[in-house]
């Protein structure tokens, strides 16, 4: 390695990234990333605790394209909001959570396919198929 090297940013394609585990995952990440933005951080790729392989803003075009297209409603996008700003999802066995459970599902399982289509999120155990 060169000394011009060493001090040489390395490019986003040269970093390798952690995809997450889950849409559920990737959506608390990105509102913890938010909420961290609005307190004024500032981000850098690759300066992370785990190198993600896109940035927040991905994440939020993602979910404006799906709310654009009309596969997400306003009901999603406020569910989505309030339990991710709680970083725990509804709970189901709670009878005043069984709607918003089933919206944060929903709205989770579109997300997921196109960050799944994106290589943002591991495909499910079962789409990976047997070893």
């Amino acid at each position: 390695m060169t000394q011009k090297d060493h001090y040489t940013p390395k490019s986003q394609a040269e970093i390798e990234t952690i995809p997450f585990v889950s849409a559920e995952e990737a959506w608390f990440w990105f509102i913890q990333a938010q909420q961290a933005r609005e307190e004024g951080a500032r981000f850098a790729m690759g300066l992370g605790l785990y190198p993600r392989p896109c940035e927040p803003l991905d994440i939020l075009k993602i979910l404006d394209r799906l709310y654009r297209k009309r596969e997400l409603r306003m009901d999603h996008a406020l569910v989505l909001r309030h339990y991710g700003r709680r970083l725990l999802p509804p709970d189901p066995d709670r009878i005043k959570e069984r709607r918003a459970h089933q919206l944060w599902i929903e709205a989770l399982g579109m997300i997921e396919m196109v960050l799944v289509s994106k290589g943002l999120v591991h495909p499910p155990v079962s789409c990976r198929g047997h070893l």
